[in-house]
């Protein structure tokens, strides 16, 4: 269930509902992006996509989930993982301090 759909959640198992999805959310963690950089949001996982938006230095996000694409160098070295940071919305893990050169969220279904 996504959470715009909650205020749509009526009779038994509602509060649960609700419950849940705050739970989902809170859960999330947020990881840096490289310090000093502004960083390519696209709308598909390479570099081939159009740029949506640019994130402010010193930004964090959610990451969903993770799929390969284009390989990119960047602050945190060579990689083709691309992190979905919302709905049609990705970056390059080479800008993201996961703490890892391997996935650490989900694969993109």
């Amino acid at each position: 269930m996504s959470i715009d759909r909650i205020g749509e959640v009526e009779g038994e198992g509602a509060a649960e509902a609700v419950t849940t999805a705050a739970t989902a959310t809170t859960a999330l963690h947020y990881y840096s992006i490289a310090p000093g950089t502004r960083v390519n949001v696209r709308s598909g996982p390479g570099t081939g996509y159009t740029i949506v938006r640019v994130l402010a230095e010193g930004s964090q996000v959610p990451i969903y989930c993770q799929t390969p694409g284009t390989t990119v160098s960047g602050y945190y070295g060579t990689t083709n993982i691309w992190d979905n940071i919302d709905d049609g919305e990705y970056i390059s893990d080479a800008y993201v301090n996961t703490g890892s050169d391997g996935y650490v969220r989900p694969h993109c279904s």
